[in-house]
């Protein structure tokens, strides 16, 4: 479990860091987007073995409606991570999400949530939820005032669904394919 919550801890440190010390920050110039970078990558390989050598109370296991539901929020959460993607125009969701890839984000976890009722998962998925939801009240707060951006041609929000549906049939292939199940 130490190494989960280290790479927990290096995960919220490498993406805060920005926000809460942004004179150090601004001091390492592009240097530190390297410097986040490694950490970052760091704090996933540390969360991944953390999370799969880590032991827990098992509060609830998957069932097939959880299962259910938990893959269609994983299309939810990818269809609004990816409005968030381009800049410029967006498609309709996109104009009323001030953060669709942190919220996209938070759907991820919550789901992932639903069907890992153990705690290893709560420390995981519940630390990576309350992490976006911090981001989201932090950015809120230094930034201001959101306006909007510009809608995009209806065409782009069916290839923003035909996407997501891609990459999610790709998540669950690997996911299968890395030995868990990820149907019902």
């Amino acid at each position: 479990m130490a190494a989960l919550i280290l790479g927990l801890s290096l995960w919220w440190g490498a993406h805060l860091f920005k926000r809460l010390a942004p004179a150090p920050r601004a001091r390492l110039g592009n240097g530190g987007k390297a410097l986040v970078a490694v950490l970052l990558v760091v704090s996933v390989v540390l969360m991944v073995l953390g999370y799969k050598s880590a032991d827990g109370q098992v509060f609830w296991g998957r069932s097939p409606a959880l299962v259910g539901i938990n893959n269609l929020l994983m299309l939810v959460a990818f269809y609004v991570y990816a409005v968030g993607g381009p800049k410029g125009p967006r498609i309709w969701l996109g104009t009323k999400l001030r953060h669709p890839q942190l919220t996209g984000f938070s759907i991820w976890a919550l789901a992932h949530l639903l069907v890992n009722g153990d705690t290893p998962s709560f420390v995981l998925f519940g630390g990576l939820l309350i992490w976006a939801q911090v981001e989201i009240v932090m950015i809120n707060a230094q930034d201001g005032p959101w306006t909007p951006p510009a809608r995009a041609p209806v065409a782009k929000e069916v290839l923003y669904v035909v996407v997501s549906l891609v990459v999610v049939g790709v998540v669950m292939a690997i996911h299968n394919w890395l030995g868990v199940q990820p149907w019902g």
